[in-house]
């Protein structure tokens, strides 16, 4: 054993490998698991079945070795289906993450540096914030035929809100200091004062931002699935699949077990993720580790 710890060690770029691990826990932990996830969720293809495949002749039948994670009321396979539906939940939560990040950056960067707009877009902002995502959901999927691309527009509306203020926050401060206003009073364009001055100082809280807006897109949509709002019944989610097992909890617990125990391990992993990137980008939570 001892031996074969040596050779990893001896490997090139593995003893930096283990000082980072042992540095920054909470990221390996958490980023591992969500690396873990997205890996499972890529290959669903190759290592499970159809997950609307039914057969009433094995329904709740306990997990095995032919059906690890057993199956539902309507025999279809859970392990399959609990791999499918990550697939929909990194797909919304990424989305999601990526459109607020990136939308917050360029309203935000807008809002803070040019007064006479702040005034209009903030108010705006209160106004998308003041609408909660279910009940948005709800109303976009009456009006609509529902979708992934709904529910992805459902969380961002409201989420959107919160990154434009923290962009803004973080230019009216930048906008202060004494760099840029060198760069003003030498004349420099707006344009690269923004991008080359400003713009570097919102990655670090952004970055941290987006993975909490990735793991509160990931529980709404849950939510919205299990509401019947999120995205259509053929889909399998892990909202979806709990809700159309809740009457089979004391019969066969697995068909909510494990799709639960999915949700709350991926939100739990991107939340170790955000913390331990705070703690990594903070120059004062660093000096103090």
């Amino acid at each position: 054993m001892s031996d074969a710890l040596t050779a990893v060690l001896s490997v090139p770029g593995s003893v930096g490998l283990v000082r980072f691990v042992r540095r920054n826990v909470r990221i390996a932990i958490g980023g591992g698991i969500v690396l873990l996830m997205v890996v499972l969720a890529a290959a669903a293809p190759l290592i499970a079945g159809n997950p609307n495949a039914m057969n009433p002749m094995v329904r709740l039948e306990a997990p095995s070795a032919l059906c690890w994670f057993g199956t539902d009321n309507l025999g279809r396979d859970v392990f399959a289906r609990t791999l499918y539906g990550a697939q929909v939940s990194l797909a919304i939560g990424f989305s999601v993450a990526v459109l607020a990040v990136a939308g917050g950056m360029l309203i935000g960067l807008f809002a803070g540096y040019y007064r006479h707009l702040d005034a209009v877009i903030m108010r705006l902002m209160d106004g998308l914030m003041a609408i909660p995502s279910i009940l948005l959901a709800i109303a976009l999927v009456a009006l609509t035929n529902g979708g992934v691309g709904i529910v992805i527009v459902a969380i961002l509306l409201p989420e959107l809100p919160r990154e434009v203020r923290l962009v803004r926050a973080i230019v009216l401060s930048a906008r202060e200091q004494p760099f840029v206003e060198a760069a003003i009073s030498g004349g420099a364009r707006t344009r690269k004062i923004l991008i080359r001055h400003i713009l570097p100082s919102t990655f670090a809280p952004l970055t941290v931002q987006g993975t909490y807006v990735c793991a509160s897109s990931i529980l709404v949509e849950a939510s919205l699935s299990f509401l019947g709002a999120g995205v259509p019944p053929s889909i399998p989610t892990w909202g979806n699949m709990i809700a159309s097992s809740q009457l089979y909890l004391g019969l066969a617990p697995w068909t909510i077990f494990f799709p639960g125990m999915a949700l709350a391990l991926l939100v739990l992993a991107v939340n170790l993720l955000g913390d331990g990137l705070r703690d990594r980008l903070d120059p004062r939570l660093s000096r103090r580790q």
